[in-house]
């Protein structure tokens, strides 16, 4: 008797077990409306519009252009002329007569005559020339031959000038050493012009000296 109250006691009561029911299915229905409601709402997502500002590169500073120095014109440089070699040309040297002048004739005194006055003394002779300017003389031709050679030398002429002024005689007085030299020499004077020597003013024949150089040119 006493175990069946003890059970009887300890028994929930009706009311008690459908508060718990209520509270359970409450439960349930609260879960289900969540899982309901997470179902029907749907994330929005705005649309924001995208906005790209176009921003200028910035200018890229360029490195200062080298300028071309001024270039100098070159002067165009000017050849020195080749002298063109000359052919060598014979010396002549100036010189007087060595020749003593004619001496006045003496006169001799005869015994049974007086002596007859005696002459005037005569005028000094000028020495015939040939180194004027104007006589325009060409100098002796070198021998193609003597310039091979390397001939060289001098000659001395001695030449008889008469009163018109022309060689009479062309003598050789000193040799060159080269038998070409002294005849090239001695055909030119032949044909040459020369102020006769002259006695107070009058032409006279008189010998003089021609001295000619044959050198070759360095």
């Amino acid at each position: 008797m006493s175990y069946a109250l003890s059970y009887a006691s300890s028994r929930p009561s009706s009311a008690r077990r459908s508060g718990l029911l209520g509270i359970v299915i409450g439960l349930h229905i609260a879960i289900l409306l969540v899982v309901l409601a997470a179902k029907t709402i749907v994330p929005q997502i705005m649309e924001i519009p995208l906005v790209v500002d176009l921003l200028q590169a910035p200018e890229v500073q360029k490195p200062p252009e080298a300028k071309p120095l001024p270039m100098a014109k070159a002067q165009p440089v000017k050849q020195p002329r080749t002298p063109t070699p000359k052919a060598p040309t014979p010396l002549i040297e100036a010189t007087t007569s060595t020749a003593p002048a004619p001496s006045a004739p003496v006169a001799v005194p005869q015994e049974s005559k007086p002596a007859p006055p005696a002459p005037p003394a005569e005028a000094p002779i000028k020495q015939a020339r040939f180194d004027a300017d104007y006589l325009k003389n060409p100098a002796p031709v070198y021998p193609p031959l003597s310039k091979r050679m390397g001939e060289e030398g001098k000659v001395i002429l001695r030449v008889l000038v008469n009163p018109q002024g022309t060689a009479d005689n062309v003598e050789i007085k000193t040799s060159s050493g080269s038998p070409r030299l002294d005849e090239s020499a001695q055909k030119t004077v032949r044909t040459w012009k020369f102020i006769p020597a002259k006695r107070a003013d009058e032409p006279v024949q008189s010998w003089v000296l021609v001295p000619i150089i044959f050198k070759l040119e360095q």
